[in-house]
């Protein structure tokens, strides 16, 4: 059998309406995926711990990628940003359409 383990850090900015602390285990059995891949219940687990609120994904790769989830890492295909004021902060700083 092969056994792998994989830390996660989860972190809140300010203090969210509807956070629920303590909502969900801290353990997931899960199979091994490539290098990487977080299994897929990770990303439900973050979603009921803050409902409706923005997520940040660092180092994320295409597999990565979530509707409502900002990703980033460097090797990722193009930029794709889906919430308006993000898209005008981008497009004020750097000065380029977004290929969207």
């Amino acid at each position: 059998a092969v056994v792998s383990t994989q830390s996660t850090g989860v972190g809140v900015k300010g203090n969210p309406a509807g956070f629920n602390r303590g909502l969900d285990c801290d353990i997931i059995v899960s199979e091994v995926r490539d290098t990487s891949h977080k299994p897929d219940e990770i990303y439900g687990m973050i979603e009921r711990l803050s409902p409706g609120s923005r997520k940040l994904e660092l180092f994320g790769r295409e597999h990565n990628t979530q509707n409502n989830w900002l990703t980033l890492g460097n090797q990722l295909d193009g930029v794709h940003l889906e919430w308006e004021d993000v898209k005008t902060k981008y497009f004020n700083r750097y000065g380029m359409a977004l290929p969207f």
